[in-house]
């Protein structure tokens, strides 16, 4: 029998001894008078009057013996030491407690406040019951989990020992709600597009795919939130509607990549790309500082001010000047050879894959904040052209710690040009390019009734992640983690 199994035996004696007192281990109804925070932040004027508690918690911490126990009782608003004393507490009542609690057990406890000797704010316990029994033991208080695996595995527990990781997914809610309100602010309406498509529009990624039993098709999982659903919303007369859900993409996983992740994307009619960087760099700065109360952060080797003046990267000429390549002149082969000679690995053989590669080589290098702009039309087939340079298009991506975190077009509305570039793309699909976007012809059709000029954007938890200065994985409650073997 291994030590854990030896723990649960023992665990399970108690659990049966709970039930020989008429003690429910896991009752249906607690009820509590205090939420610990609040018993910290009162604590003066509810010792003064006397008044008795009701407070409920995880035991954390449990010491002493004898006459005397201490016990360390954690809610989601603090801690508290709960302090048992044989004289102030019915005698059978106190040999239960410590013949059957453990850490880990969650309980009830009942009594006034005090002030220790050592000057600790406690509760003098008076009456106690069990919320629910622990069968196996809490990670260890002082080292908790140490194995990143079992960390993602047994996430309930990792943040169960961590205040820091608690309080890293608080400001993950802030930051959201903080766009979310901004938005609002701004005039945008707040929609839902479908998660289940007919074909993945808004992006170039591999879709998941499953099949849909009543209309007996295939369907995807949306890897954009709802792009061209909202311009479809564009057309039907609403001029700004901003969406936040979850995207799904088939591939890799790195620190800025997962498969499942929450974004951002708004639109807004007779606004242009330029309009767009204006709102995005407010916003962003709007998050900074509610967030964080800074606009200054590091990540890894950067140190970036969201307050600094937002410099224009043009992303053929920062290409030219970090490489040599001239994009108006290469050829596949020419760029294949410069990413054999700067060592980077490349997929794909096609120019826009090879071009998107010797971009991502080329952004390490910046530190932001920036906005990369002018990129060649070929990566870019729903944004409009810029004009005088055919070749580039109206987009724009913010640019912080060497990473896109973000990304918005001046949204090509002509029908006739969206649909050839709609048909390049499937003759990229058909040479077996997997994240070539799918051509979405009703959309198209769309846009023959008139769809106004529009600015498009969306970003999501990269920028969150790396304003924490984490990757991505872990400013996920829960990623995705293979099933044991």
């Amino acid at each position: 029998m291994s030590g854990l199994d030896e723990v649960r035996a023992e665990r399970l004696k108690k659990l049966n001894t709970l039930k020989e007192h008429g003690m429910d281990p896991y009752p249906a109804k607690v009820s509590r008078t205090h939420e610990i925070a609040k018993v910290i932040e009162n604590f003066d004027d509810l010792e003064q009057v006397g008044e008795e508690l009701v407070l409920v918690g995880r035991v954390m911490v449990v010491r002493g013996q004898g006459a005397i126990m201490f016990v360390e009782v954690q809610d989601a608003t603090g801690k508290l030491q709960a302090v048992f004393k044989g004289d102030d507490i019915d005698p059978d009542t106190f040999a239960l407690f410590k013949a059957v609690v453990d850490a880990g057990d969650h309980i009830q406890v009942i009594g006034t406040l005090f002030i220790t000797q050592r000057g600790e704010k406690s509760l003098l316990v008076k009456q106690w019951s069990m919320v629910s029994k622990s069968l196996l033991p809490l990670p260890d208080k002082y080292h908790g989990l140490q194995n990143e695996e079992e960390r993602f595995r047994k996430r309930y527990l990792d943040l169960l020992g961590r205040d820091d990781l608690r309080a890293m997914f608080k400001r993950k809610e802030k930051f959201w709600d903080v766009t979310r309100t901004f938005l609002k602010n701004e005039g945008f309406t707040e929609v839902e597009t479908p998660t289940l498509e007919v074909t993945t529009g808004g992006a170039e990624a591999r879709p998941f795919a499953t099949h849909h039993n009543d209309f007996d098709i295939d369907v995807f999982l949306r890897i954009s939130i709802g792009e061209l659903w909202q311009k479809r919303l564009l057309a039907a007369g609403f001029e700004k509607t901003f969406e936040i859900g979850r995207a799904y993409r088939n591939e890799g996983s790195s620190p800025n990549h997962l498969q499942e992740f929450t974004n951002l994307e708004f639109y807004q009619a007779y606004a242009t790309y330029e309009d767009g960087m204006k709102l995005v760099e407010n916003l962003y700065r709007r998050i900074a500082e509610e967030v964080y109360g800074t606009t200054t952060f590091t990540r890894g080797e950067y140190t970036f001010n969201l307050a600094d003046e937002w410099t224009r990267i043009d992303y053929a000429e920062e290409i030219l000047k970090q490489t040599g390549v001239n994009l108006a002149t290469t050829t596949e082969e020419e760029i294949k050879a410069k990413l054999r000679e700067l060592e980077v690995k490349y997929e794909g053989e096609n120019l826009e894959r090879l071009t998107d590669t010797l971009w991502k080589y080329c952004r390490k290098n910046i530190a932001g904040p920036a906005f990369l702009i002018n990129h060649p039309k070929l990566v870019s087939p729903l944004a409009k052209s810029v004009e005088g340079r055919p070749e580039a298009a109206q987009r724009f991506q913010p640019l912080i710690a060497g990473t896109e975190v973000g990304n918005g077009y001046s949204e090509l509305n002509d029908p006739l040009e969206q649909k050839a570039r709609f048909d390049l793309q499937q003759v990229m699909i058909d040479r077996g390019d997997e994240e070539a976007m799918m051509p979405d012809f009703e959309f198209v059709e769309m846009l023959e009734h008139g769809m106004p000029p529009a600015c498009g954007f969306g970003f999501g938890e990269r920028l969150f992640a790396i304003l924490e200065d984490k990757t991505i994985r872990e400013t996920q409650l829960f990623p995705l983690m293979k099933p044991r073997e």
